[in-house]
């Protein structure tokens, strides 16, 4: 059974602090993972425009945000100027995969992405991705080989981006298995490897978990479905508040059998001749105040079907 680890880094400060601390921790465990970079302006100061939404607010009490990204954090992009992630922590970004993982693409813009891109054009959302596959290149030297959607929010028009910029993989939606997505009957030829289980900022604060024990209910989901999984985490919490938290699934994980690796691994493992077809929807996760993308019906088995 294989695991995939796929680390969302949003913020400056989660790419200075909170990434040397997880490759601490994850080579501590002899695991593999996936760095997911946001590569342009850090701007989360502007998310306070979510606060009139349904939810967002008693996320944010649950998840202790103040905490876990910092007063000056909060205030990039509103009060402070918004920080060139990709200039300012290349250096940590080359280490990261000096290091032996795993650096793909998450965004240009978070908040901006994340906001925006479910009513944006089509130049819009060419415009961020070419901003950020083009920053990658010259950070790494080399061309990007997958992305992850900041907050799972795409469009039709992002996910045709994904097959144009020749990604090996993506990771924008929430599900139970890779496929290859469709979106109203066009196939989108760019393999999905979704994330698979809740994460720890969606548990933490809900029914009765807590820092020091929500790492049980992930271990018994993986004990309940044994299978290949994709476990999403953030820079911003599992490498700073809760690298302890992380610590215990990883250890949990190891014990359960599971062999921890990066997405690029984890396709490296399939024929995507053999993925099946599946609508990408839009639909509600429990503990995310806005909707997102998810693996819908089946659409057609797999390529060899329709030939």
């Amino acid at each position: 059974m294989k695991l995939a680890l796929k680390i969302d880094v949003n913020t400056l400060r989660g790419t200075l602090k909170g990434v040397p601390r997880l490759i601490e921790i994850l080579q501590q465990h002899e695991a593999s993972a996936s760095f997911l970079f946001s590569m342009g302006p850090d701007h989360t100061g502007r998310a306070i425009r979510r606060a009139l939404r349904p939810g967002f607010m008693k996320k944010v009490r649950r998840t202790s945000a103040i905490a876990n990204y910092g007063v000056k954090t909060l205030m990039y992009g509103t009060l402070l100027p918004g920080p060139d992630i990709g200039r300012s922590g290349a250096d940590v970004m080359r280490a990261t995969r000096d290091a032996g993982f795993e650096a793909a693409i998450h965004c240009w813009d978070h908040v901006k992405w994340q906001d925006g891109v479910s009513a944006a054009n089509e130049a819009w959302t060419a415009a961020e991705m070419r901003s950020a596959h083009a920053r990658y290149r010259d950070v790494f030297g080399i061309e990007a080989q997958g992305v992850g959607a900041a907050g799972w929010q795409m469009s039709p028009h992002a996910l045709r981006m994904t097959q144009r910029l020749g990604y090996r993989w993506a990771s924008d939606c929430r599900g139970s298995y890779p496929f290859m997505p469709v979106w109203n009957a066009e196939v989108v030829l760019c393999p999905q490897l979704p994330t698979t289980l809740p994460t720890l900022d969606e548990l933490i604060g809900t029914e009765d978990m807590t820092v020091a024990n929500v790492h049980q209910r992930l271990l018994r989901l993986t004990a309940i479905e044994p299978k290949d999984h994709v476990f999403t985490l953030h820079a911003e919490l599992e490498g700073l508040k809760l690298g302890d938290t992380l610590a215990r699934l990883l250890s949990g994980w190891r014990d359960q059998g599971y062999q921890l690796i990066s997405l690029g691994q984890m396709r490296d493992s399939l024929d995507p001749e053999a993925l099946p077809r599946h609508e990408i929807i839009r639909g509600e996760v429990p503990g995310r105040p806005d909707a997102l993308m998810l693996q819908g019906e089946k659409f057609l088995s797999t390529w060899k079907d329709a030939a």
